[in-house]
């Protein structure tokens, strides 16, 4: 089963000081190389900040748009982990070793690539794998 680990942080990258923000990107490449090697790693990526981003909100038709995140809270939305797990004990036990965990905290949530999902979305069961 497919999980989405989000990774959230008070303090991103572009925010840390050179030599631990070295490290980080150390142990960060530390992980992927590992859940690559287990076969759990399917993709990830980091966000680039905050203020970067846009809200989008369609109410009666009418398109709305705000700069930054929807969310106004200490820890922003940072990057994500898409894995392959066989449950959620197995996907939390990764998150937990996700480097982003250690200063801030990852939200794990089951992708639903199941078929009654897929068919409702008009997608192909075959394009979920």
């Amino acid at each position: 089963m497919k999980y989405l680990c989000l990774i959230c942080a008070d303090t991103m990258m572009e925010h840390m000081f050179e030599t631990a923000r070295k490290k980080h990107y150390d142990d960060y490449r530390s992980f992927i190389e590992e859940i690559q090697a287990s076969g759990h790693y399917l993709a990830c990526n980091r966000l680039q900040l905050p203020a970067t981003a846009t809200t989008v909100r369609v109410r009666n038709g009418k398109v709305s748009s705000t700069d930054g995140p929807y969310a106004e809270t200490k820890e922003q939305l940072g990057g994500y982990f898409l894995i392959e797990a066989k449950d959620m004990r197995e996907a939390a036990g990764i998150a937990a070793r996700i480097p982003g965990a250690w200063h801030g905290c990852v939200e794990v949530r089951p992708v639903a690539d199941d078929p009654g999902t897929l068919s409702a979305l008009g997608l192909a069961a075959s394009s979920a794998s």
